[in-house]
């Protein structure tokens, strides 16, 4: 009779343990870290306590993560309703870049638009066409250690030093028409494998914003209002 044959009759008589109580209390097996024999009940009691252990410390990291959503959640908002104060597109990107940098701790951004605006902002510095294709290209945030030597000469700081960024397009729901760049001189702050759902969440909020602070851009997505002639 093979092991999991005898587990599977175990599982479907379970009264063989009522019925034979004592004869059970007699049998010894190994400790499972001293090496020492006890009881198979107290062999039973040690792996309940294993598995408690282990569902203590999933619940331990589910609400640890669910605190640091709540956190992440809060600064959104906060940056939410500034972006909303601001009256102008300078007072935005000037309070897009205080929330990000001392609110999220993020060390060093760039924004660039390619808007059809007379803004003389650094924003609207001229982008190549690779930087606007990739923008096409990020249908979502984009994690990890690379980006192209346009984008890394847009951060006042030596290129070598940065090590990770998260980047992505500004759009409102046709093509794109900026992207932002986030960059750490921590491998780890930007990882491949991260969650980007607040990311994208952001993403959205300031491309709202931008759309709102430039008058000239008139959305893709917008409808056309038509006129009969008289």
């Amino acid at each position: 009779m093979q092991p999991d044959e005898i587990v599977t009759w175990l599982k479907n008589n379970p009264d063989f343990f009522e019925q034979y109580a004592d004869e059970l209390a007699e049998i010894y097996v190994p400790h499972t870290h001293r090496g020492q024999a006890i009881s198979l009940a107290e062999r039973q009691l040690l792996t309940l306590r294993e598995k408690n252990r282990s569902l203590e410390l999933r619940l331990g990291d589910l609400l640890q993560f669910g605190e640091e959503n709540d956190h992440i959640s809060e600064k959104l908002h906060q940056l939410s309703v500034s972006l909303m104060q601001a009256d102008d597109l300078a007072s935005m990107i000037g309070t897009l870049e205080y929330h990000l940098q001392h609110r999220f701790g993020v060390p060093h951004i760039a924004l660039r638009l390619w808007l059809d605006s007379d803004c003389n902002l650094r924003e609207f510095a001229p982008v190549g066409e690779a930087v606007q294709k990739l923008a096409q290209n990020l249908v979502s945030p984009y994690c990890g250690p690379y980006v192209t030597d346009e984008v890394l000469s847009w951060f006042d700081v030596e290129a070598n030093t940065l090590k990770s960024f998260a980047q992505f397009a500004l759009r409102t729901g046709g093509e794109p028409f900026g992207v932002l760049v986030m960059a750490s001189e921590d491998i780890e702050r930007f990882y491949p494998d991260m969650g980007t759902l607040y990311l994208q969440r952001l993403s959205d909020l300031v491309s709202a914003s931008i759309r709102r602070a430039v008058p000239q851009f008139a959305p893709d997505d917008e409808p056309m209002l038509l006129t009969e002639e008289v």
